[in-house]
């Protein structure tokens, strides 16, 4: 089935189907539907089944598991970007009492707390959460395996401890707060904590013979926070465009691409995936992409977003185990890339000239390495290195109303540059984090550290 919103090519869409025909029939799921997004607006659903004629759509709830933790990774940013939180600050100044309240806020969002991966038995995901009516409960005797900020651990228990903790600040429920919050605002009107028609029912297939065993869809308790969210294709197409873009009634784009910078180390042997503050990112086909998988018993979900070329896509089934959700969205991005490859923005002109600024741009040196130095917009600079030399130090910078500008990427990210002039205007030289960077190199007019010899330069004596 192909969604009514398609706008792609047909050989494109033949393809982005065949892709779900494959996850779905190799994966052995009852149902598969995978949907992609461009530009934040959706572009392409389809789907498969084992019963033919009865094909899940876009607006099919399923269970998506812990891509619930970044629908309360958003909620946190936001107590944090009205100013109720400091994202540095232990977990004990708003929930005190938890025998982890050492941790950080962000050591919590990225999985770096130390906190054990799961609950005590009886196993979470397929128990009521009435089993575990206190945050004790849920964390059991032993809630730290790791000293606080030293490794990535995964832990369910972390998400809990955020859900409380935004229920502890807002005087409210977790599920009323994103809600109201998030939900509403974005339209995501088919994302609930409850099943609701038409939503698909979760199986177990059997690893070794073609039959199935439904799976219990348990209220989660306390642990909801963690992967208690029904949701669909079309509704999780809105929040991967949220995700890249942002949204001042939810988070601004600040926020949002902070989010998904890496907060947290690779596990050893995994080089290609990361955590930020509750999103993964990986690296898949040669391409950066953020988002996350989810799971719960019957069900499998993952959401990938390309960044840099606009593109998400969605992946949903309802099987415990075997299809390869995170595979196969990854491959649903890819195909749109390669087969429409996005164009360009046009190149237009800046809005007016800024003569100070202009006089920065071009070629500057560290003493020997060669870096270039351009406009962009909102009186943004970018330095970089030239082809073949410098050391790959560059970095893009925003400006500050007193004349400075911040690095907000690569190795000069937080740091402060700024022009260096003599009294009566003339440029001098830039100073950026202790470097200084002049118009030739080792400019002897400039004040580089630890002074230019005299003789200047001189060839090598035969």
């Amino acid at each position: 089935m192909t969604s009514p919103f398609a706008s792609l090519l047909p050989s494109t869409e033949r393809a982005l189907l065949h892709r779900v025909a494959v996850a779905q029939s190799e994966g052995r799921a009852p149902s598969l539907v995978g949907a992609v997004a461009r530009d934040g607006r959706p572009a392409w659903s389809g789907a498969r089944s084992c019963t033919e004629g009865h094909e899940p759509d876009a607006d099919t709830q399923y269970r998506i598991g812990s891509l619930t933790k970044t629908f309360t990774a958003v909620l946190v940013l936001r107590l944090r970007d009205e100013g109720l939180l400091d994202l540095s600050d232990p977990l004990d100044k708003y929930l005190p009492g938890t025998a982890v309240g050492g941790a950080t806020i962000a050591q919590l969002l990225s999985h770096s707390a130390g906190l054990a991966a799961e609950s005590p038995a009886p196993w979470w995901e397929r128990t009521p959460g009435s089993l575990r009516p206190e945050l004790a409960d849920v964390l059991g005797e032993q809630p730290l395996l790791h000293p606080p900020g030293r490794r990535h651990h995964y832990s369910n228990t972390g998400y809990t401890l955020l859900g409380s903790l935004i229920e502890a600040v807002r005087g409210k429920p977790w599920k009323e707060v994103l809600r109201r919050e998030l939900l509403e605002p974005l339209g995501m009107h088919r994302t609930t904590c409850d099943p609701q028609d038409p939503h698909a029912r979760g199986w177990a297939v059997h690893p070794w013979a073609d039959v199935v065993m439904p799976e219990p869809a348990e209220d989660l308790g306390l642990m909801a926070p963690a992967g208690q969210l029904w949701s669909t294709a079309a509704d999780l197409c809105r929040f991967a465009g949220f995700l890249t873009e942002g949204d001042e009634r939810v988070l601004s784009a600040d926020s949002v691409r902070e989010m998904r910078t890496p907060s947290a180390p690779a596990e050893p042997g995994d080089w290609e995936g990361t955590y930020g503050l509750g999103l993964q990112i990986v690296r898949r086909n040669g391409r950066t992409l953020f988002g996350h998988t989810g799971s719960l018993p019957g069900f499998v979900a993952c959401l990938w977003v390309d960044a840099e070329e606009g593109v998400a896509a969605i992946v949903l089934a309802n099987a415990t185990s075997g299809p390869t959700t995170a595979a196969a969205a990854a491959d649903l991005v890819r195909i749109v890339v390669e087969a429409e490859p996005r164009f360009p923005e046009p190149w237009r002109p800046m809005p007016e000239v800024d003569e100070a600024l202009l006089e920065l741009t071009g070629a500057w040196y560290w003493g020997t390495s060669a870096f270039g130095l351009k406009l962009v917009e909102d009186r943004g600079i970018e330095l970089y290195p030239l082809s073949g030399q410098g050391q790959g130090r560059g970095s893009r910078f925003r400006a500050r109303t007193d004349g400075t500008w911040t690095g907000l990427d690569g190795y000069f990210a937080g740091e402060t540059l700024r022009v260096v002039r003599r009294p009566e205007g003339r440029l001098i030289h830039l100073d950026l984090g202790s470097f200084v960077f002049t118009r030739e190199p080792y400019d002897p007019a400039a004040e580089v550290p630890g002074g230019v010899d005299e003789e200047g330069w001189r060839g090598l004596p035969l």
